[in-house]
């Protein structure tokens, strides 16, 4: 009886202690977690994915080439000078000067007759300031023309002149003493008295057998440059005559003209269907063109050639 209340005594005390140790364990456990979750490495607050899809990267696109075709020139050569028409068209060029002039104050009523002796009032073109004129069907609207010009066709200019050259042209030797201004040429003259927006332009050889073309050339160019300059468009004409035997101030006639895209009156080939190709036969000099019937040509061809440019430039 005694050893039976003994074993149960201790089994009361083994399961005692045995509720306590689990206490501690528990209890310890806490703690241990507690520290555990101290040490830890805070996460970071913004990783770095990876991409797990990504695009590739899209190929450079070439740009095309851009090939310009330059506009064909359609123009006919300088060496094909004897086929050009008798009647020019405006040019490009001539548009540009025409407005750049307008801008400058340049009187569009007004127009000049620049060169030698051919450029007299009588015969070319004085006439249509006159009551005796008369135009044929097909030139009835020229008529327009010659309102537009009154006053300017029977005038001499300032920079015209009997056996006045490309040289003389350019020399204030020469000017009007009278009206142009000490340090100005002829052509400087004309442009600021007259302030013309267009001026035919045409001179002569001077010593055929001495002077080189090429001298004829530049003065020609040096004052093309002057009228150009001043906001006046320059019409160009070709000559009737052939003193130097071989065409050449006619051919560098038209090669400046084409060079500087400038309209070209080709008096030479209206020259041709008249007697004598228009030269006068009771002059032996070959030079100066016949009263009776070139002095009429030359200047209804000049009217049409001013009213084709005039009307083609300031109507577009």
């Amino acid at each position: 009886m005694h050893n039976k209340q003994n074993t149960n005594l201790t089994q009361k005390r083994v399961a005692r202690l045995s509720v306590w140790l689990i206490f501690i364990f528990l209890f310890s456990g806490c703690a241990n977690s507690n520290d555990v979750s101290a040490e830890r490495t805070e996460p970071e607050l913004n990783p770095t994915f990876a991409p797990t899809n990504q695009l590739p990267s899209p190929e450079p696109t070439q740009t095309p080439e851009i090939v310009f075709t330059p506009t064909p020139d359609t123009r006919l050569t300088p060496e094909q000078w004897q086929t050009w028409p008798i009647i020019p068209k405006p040019t490009n060029r001539s548009k540009e000067i025409y407005l750049a002039g307008i801008q400058k104050g340049v009187n569009p009523y007004a127009f000049s007759k620049i060169g030698d002796c051919q450029n007299v009032k009588e015969s070319f073109m004085g006439i249509y300031d006159t009551d005796r004129y008369f135009l044929q069907d097909w030139q009835s609207t020229w008529q327009e023309t010659v309102n537009q010009f009154v006053g300017y066709f029977n005038r001499d200019s300032l920079a015209f002149g009997q056996g006045l050259n490309v040289a003389m042209a350019l020399s204030p030797f020469h000017a009007d003493p009278n009206t142009c201004l000490p340090t100005e040429n002829p052509i400087q003259c004309e442009l600021r008295v007259i302030n013309p927006a267009f001026a035919f332009v045409r001179f002569e050889r001077w010593y055929p057998d001495e002077t080189p073309p090429e001298v004829y050339e530049k003065y020609l160019r040096q004052i093309l440059d002057e009228i150009i300059a001043h906001g006046t468009v320059p019409i160009l004409m070709t000559k009737a005559d052939n003193v130097e035997g071989n065409h050449q101030i006619n051919y560098i006639i038209a090669k400046v003209a084409y060079d500087y895209d400038l309209p070209l009156y080709n008096w030479w080939l209206a020259a041709q269907s008249l007697p004598n190709n228009g030269i006068d036969p009771e002059r032996d000099d070959k030079f100066h063109i016949d009263p009776i019937y070139a002095w009429t040509e030359q200047s209804i061809y000049g009217l049409g050639a001013l009213d084709s440019i005039w009307k083609g430039i300031s109507r577009q």
